[in-house]
């Protein structure tokens, strides 16, 4: 129990992240250069059937500090264990939000506030360890005084696994997670979600695997009882760039081809 648990957005997120993350049926570039000095740019760009999006973002970091010169400053250690996040979106001054990340050595806490006059307002809490965390989140919009979200968690982990319980969407949505490293040699890992939604009595989830075949190139796979199967290939060319091919197959849809996606990010 020595070690502070991690913030509720962690809860059930190893097996989450094997999953979901990477996984990309568009077109994308990332670039991202750093300079000596600290300061840095990244250039992101996504290409959607015919649409094409594409933003440039510059950050500085000195200390402890870390400047989205557009966006965004954060400042960690303000006080002891403390991080502090301030952040808008040009041109919109209304969407001005404070983050506060406070860690404790059996506690972790974050919140979150808008800057305008009818702010939302939302907060998290989890206590306990690094292998054992319960936690849960609330949030509020002082426009409308409702609550807008309400959720709770528990997680149990180990460095070869880790199972969570996440119950959402109001209470409405019981979610369990699990995932497991069959071999560690050789980077195998399998997870599965099943998730339970109390309002239509519907059942669903998802199992996927995930492998390292080297240092270099890295293969996952993942299946749904919806018939959709997906399928990615990601390799390190060289330190810090990744390009990503993704496909996914929907069973039920014989009349639509595969989707397939590429990403590819820089950092020279």
């Amino acid at each position: 129990m020595g070690s502070s648990p991690a913030p509720f957005s962690d809860i059930g997120k190893r097996a989450k992240d094997l999953l979901t993350k990477d996984y990309n049926f568009d077109q994308k570039f990332t670039l991202s250069v750093v300079g000596s000095t600290g300061l840095g740019l990244t250039a992101n760009g996504l290409k959607r059937d015919q649409i094409f999006v594409g933003d440039i973002n510059t950050l500085y970091k000195s200390g402890n500090t870390t400047v989205d010169v557009s966006t965004k400053v954060t400042v960690s250690d303000i006080l002891p264990s403390t991080k502090a996040v301030f952040s808008f979106r040009i041109p919109d001054h209304k969407s001005g939000k404070l983050d506060v990340q406070y860690l404790h050595p059996h506690a972790a806490f974050d919140s979150s506030i808008g800057l305008n006059p009818t702010p939302l307002l939302e907060l998290s809490a989890t206590i306990g360890s690094k292998d054992l965390s319960l936690g849960g989140e609330i949030g509020f919009d002082t426009a409308s005084s409702l609550l807008t979200k309400y959720n709770a968690g528990i997680s149990f982990n180990k460095p070869d696994f880790s199972a969570a319980l996440l119950l959402t969407d109001k209470g409405q949505t019981l979610k369990a997670s699990y995932i497991h490293a069959v071999d560690s040699c050789n980077g195998t890992a399998v997870a599965a979600e099943l998730t339970h939604r109390f309002s239509t009595f519907e059942n669903s989830f998802t199992l996927g695997s995930s492998h390292v075949i080297d240092p270099f190139n890295v293969v996952k796979t993942r299946f749904s009882d919806n018939g959709k199967a997906g399928v990615l290939w990601q390799r390190e060319w060289r330190p810090k760039s990744l390009v990503t091919v993704s496909a996914e197959y929907d069973s039920k849809a014989l009349n639509s081809s595969p989707k397939i996606g590429l990403a590819l990010a820089l950092k020279p």
